[in-house]
């Protein structure tokens, strides 16, 4: 997992006049927990740049006022109208002990099923797994090679060495449907299964892909909470 290091200053006064005060100075309040206590402590809002606006998972390299931590983002609050960061939770990560983090989902290979003219179908861009930290990567990479059209990929088809998922084993990840002409002119040739599917997705309307970030429907995806102690 990549790293960043954040910098920041312990928190006195935790009264909501201080916090206002932080923020009109581009500082965000923040708090640590998941260790023998909870940290207050701030930093200005630039440090969280990279950390916040980017789909990549970050273990924090925290240090306040000498302490040093390691943490993972937990949740993130934004200004309802400006859309600026007025607070942020993290949870702080040990070596021997496991946490649950949203890694995100990064789809790999040529799907047999888009070479002949299907459409991707994206689910879920992020999985929720629980782990050890030092086991968690940048990005779960999904294969999509040999996936044709009327195949899907669920949760329950996935490993990945010593972490667990913890999304719905039924839950579709990603699949390959038919497209509006491939739906018309195989009609007869699908089976009876896919052919069904093929229908629904057509009248769905569903948009055309990209190459490996195709845009697609997104399901339980939350873009402010990301991590949970495990």
């Amino acid at each position: 997992m990549k790293t960043l290091e954040i910098k920041g200053s312990l928190r006195q006064d935790l009264g909501k006049k201080e916090s206002k005060d932080l923020r009109k100075q581009g500082i965000v309040p923040c708090v640590i927990y998941g260790g023998e206590k909870n940290l207050h402590f701030s930093a200005h809002e630039n440090q969280f740049k990279k950390l916040v606006y980017t789909p990549d998972v970050f273990l924090v390299k925290l240090e306040v006022d000498g302490q040093a931590f390691d943490a993972v983002m937990q949740e993130i609050q934004f200004h309802p109208v400006s859309d600026s960061i007025i607070h942020i939770d993290f949870v702080q990560v040990f070596p021997d002990k496991k946490v649950t983090v949203n890694l995100p989902v990064r789809l790999t290979g040529s799907s047999v099923g888009l070479l002949e003219g299907g459409k991707l179908r994206q689910r879920r861009r992020y999985l929720k797994v629980n782990g050890l930290i030092k086991d968690m990567p940048d990005r779960l990479e999904i294969d999509l090679t040999d996936l044709n059209i009327g195949e899907s990929m669920k949760i329950s088809d996935l490993v990945y060495d010593n972490l667990e998922i913890l999304d719905p084993p039924r839950a579709m990840v990603v699949g390959v449907v038919s497209s509006r002409l491939i739906a018309k002119g195989l009609r007869e040739a699908l089976p009876e299964e896919v052919e069904e599917v093929a229908a629904e997705e057509v009248e769905e309307g569903e948009a055309l892909p990209t190459d490996e970030a195709p845009a697609a429907e997104e399901e339980g995806s939350s873009k402010k909470e990301f991590y949970k102690e495990g």
